[in-house]
């Protein structure tokens, strides 16, 4: 069985973009490659899993995307924080267009990329989790059954500052909140090395 690290990509591993599907508009927030190396180095396979409703919406086709992660892992390898799998949705069920405008099982919240991400990794649940910005990204792990983080980059820290407003502390629907990216991996890290249960 394989602990694994699911990613979200925009707003987690980089920075922000209005639907981002360019080279030259790529910008790896600071500390993610740092996080990712430490990940890896501890035994975790890393799979990005994002939506990509700019496929949908007809701003730019699939291959666009996985350019775009070729390059990002030609921009992260070199540096022991390779991607080992992207997973995408290009699906909206709304705003999609033609084939690309459906319910799909694929788009977080739901759990269609974790289920992809099966058929390649035997994946152990109790030591994976889910990282990213949005409450998609959050829910989508639980309901795949993995712990998650929300972090502060991206649209995370307005994201966190609403669920307290909502929520009991201790009811947030993430297993706990990190500023960054590397903060989740040293807490995570920490966490396994001192062997105790995340509450």
């Amino acid at each position: 069985m394989e602990q694994v690290i699911f990613l979200d990509r925009d707003g987690t591993l980089n920075e922000e973009v209005h639907y981002l599907h360019r080279k030259e508009d790529l910008k790896i927030l600071e500390g993610a490659p740092e996080a990712i190396r430490r990940f890896k180095e501890a035994g975790y396979k890393i799979v990005v899993v994002t939506n990509q409703a700019g496929v949908a919406r007809g701003y730019f086709p699939e291959s666009d995307v996985r350019e775009l992660h070729q390059y990002m892992n030609e921009c992260l390898s070199p540096l022991g924080a390779g991607i080992d799998y992207f997973f995408y949705c290009p699906h909206h069920p709304v705003y999609g267009q033609g084939i690309y405008k459906k319910e799909c099982r694929c788009r977080k919240p739901d759990t269609g990329m974790f289920e992809m991400a099966e058929q390649y990794f035997q994946i152990d649940k109790s030591r994976s989790w889910m990282i990213g910005d949005k409450k998609s990204d959050v829910e989508a792990g639980k309901n795949y059954g993995i712990r998650t983080v929300l972090v502060g980059t991206g649209y995370g820290a307005k994201v966190h500052e609403e669920m307290k407003a909502d929520w009991e502390e201790r009811s947030l629907p993430y297993d706990f909140y990190a500023e960054t990216l590397i903060d989740a991996a040293c807490k995570i890290l920490e966490g396994e090395n001192e062997n105790r249960p995340f509450v």
